[in-house]
């Protein structure tokens, strides 16, 4: 799972990430908010109406979900539970308020928080975006002041103060999580036999 303020660098380092695992699945979340330059659905985000996203959460359909900067976001329980089903890891990319929801019901997800090396940095890069207004921006940037003190909530936090080594970084995380031990006794289970025998 990972977490950022908005302009932190996290789709692009998530991206990178999923274009470096065969095996690692990108959650797809539901969200109310219109599509932004060149955004898919169903790629990029499900894109649903407000209504339909309320009525996902009266189904109980989400593993997380949050109202952030004025749209609903959303991660679909049953997708989840396909890709786990599956064998496969799965990335999760969610605020700090779905983070939350997603640590009670899943306790052993790995969590990471991605950081930008400076508040100015961060204005800047939101105001080179050029994809939201002066408010949304402003409402943006009061959102990351509120979200950069939890970074002590999760396990990982990574400074991106440079896209490429920041993947690298990200990428050695998933690589040191799939070494643990617990997670490899079907492996390891004939190899410990050789030794037995």
């Amino acid at each position: 799972m990972i977490s950022a303020p908005s302009g932190s660098g996290k789709t692009t380092l998530v991206r990178k990430l999923i274009a470096s695992f065969s095996d690692l699945r990108f959650s797809v979340s539901y969200t109310t908010r219109a599509p932004r330059g060149a955004e898919r659905d169903g790629v990029d985000y499900h894109f649903v109406t407000r209504g339909e996203f309320q009525e996902k959460i009266r189904s109980e359909e989400f593993l997380e979900w949050a109202e952030v900067h004025g749209n609903l976001y959303g991660t679909s329980k049953p997708e989840t539970e396909r890709i786990r089903a599956a064998g496969q890891d799965i990335l999760l990319d969610v605020d700090v308020q779905g983070a939350d929801q997603v640590r009670k019901a899943e306790p052993e997800a790995v969590t990471m928080f991605v950081m930008p090396p400076s508040f100015e940095v961060l204005e800047e890069r939101l105001r080179g975006r050029k994809q939201d207004s002066p408010e949304v921006i402003e409402g943006r940037l009061a959102g990351a002041r509120r979200e950069i003190d939890r970074y002590r909530d999760y396990h990982y936090v990574l400074v991106n103060d440079g896209i490429e080594e920041t993947a690298e970084l990200l990428k050695a995380i998933v690589l040191a999580e799939r070494a643990r031990p617990h997670l490899l006794e079907e492996r390891l289970r004939p190899i410990l036999e050789t030794f037995r025998s």
